[in-house]
């Protein structure tokens, strides 16, 4: 692995400021959640939550404009953080600019040193929750002015949110207006999404473990038979060393006397 110098400059900087950022985005999820959740909190309170917005959203552009700076592909960077440049760009759009605590954990977890499946299901976990506490406050901040708005409470959107994002709607809960309408599509859409990460996932986790299994039987397989070769071969060295063996030894037998040289029993030596 290369050193602390050795690594690219925007990949140095990352590195030194995912922490700072992850914590300015809780931050601003924060003060971005006071004053819909708390419509009725002091003005120096709500005053302090914009400016506090305000400030993360400047640390947030400045993060952005620095690492297009660094980083050598400058156009590549922009197409595959779009969602940075997006919430850079965006800033009066306020539940879109909430997006930007998903995209500062999803840098986090891509800088972590972590197996590829446990990295894979923190960014699940992440943007789940993450999707959950957008549409939530999204959905609380346009709907509950609604006239017609059944959405009034941060009860009723987080339940909401986590009908919508998996899908079951049981409707007893729903938006009335254009933009809270447009803020479910986004979450249905993104609840298919995860549903179908999560199920590959799963399933290329068990194909890993089968193909893993298999490769170690192989492997076995294969180590008894040349085992197998090896037994054979060792028999057939014995084999032939044990036929020569007894070959050798049956030629150096001494032969046996003939009758002619066989002493008489008298003892007076041979007949005539």
């Amino acid at each position: 692995m290369p050193s602390l110098k050795e690594q690219p400059a925007q990949i140095r900087w990352e590195n030194r400021t995912q922490r700072p950022l992850l914590t300015l985005a809780v931050v601003f999820a924060l003060a971005y959640a006071v004053p819909i959740v708390a419509p009725d909190a002091p003005e120096g309170l709500r005053t302090a939550c914009k400016v506090a917005e305000w400030v993360v959203w400047g640390a947030f552009a400045a993060d952005y404009l620095v690492r297009l700076v660094l980083t050598e592909h400058r156009l590549h960077f922009v197409r595959h953080h779009w969602l940075d440049l997006a919430a850079v760009v965006l800033p009066l759009l306020r539940p879109f600019q909430l997006l930007r605590v998903v995209s500062t954990l999803m840098l986090v977890g891509r800088r972590a040193r972590m197996a590829t499946q446990i990295r894979l299901t923190t960014y699940v976990a992440g943007s789940v929750v993450g999707l959950l506490i957008f549409g939530s406050l999204a959905v609380l901040s346009v709907e509950k002015e609604s006239p017609d708005g059944n959405i009034k409470s941060l009860g009723d959107a987080v339940w909401w949110s986590f009908t919508t994002m998996t899908t079951v709607g049981y409707g007893d809960h729903s938006p009335t207006t254009g933009l809270g309408r447009l803020i479910a599509v986004g979450l249905m859409l993104s609840g298919i999404a995860l549903l179908g990460v999560v199920t590959a996932n799963i399933a290329t986790w068990f194909m890993a473990r089968f193909e893993q299994d298999d490769a170690e039987e192989r492997r076995q397989t294969a180590a008894i038979l040349e085992l197998t070769d090896e037994v054979r071969a060792l028999r057939a060295q014995v084999t032939a060393l044990s036929g020569g063996k007894g070959t050798t030894a049956a030629a150096d037998a001494p032969s046996a006397p003939t009758p002619a040289a066989l002493p008489s029993p008298s003892g007076s030596g041979p007949r005539p």
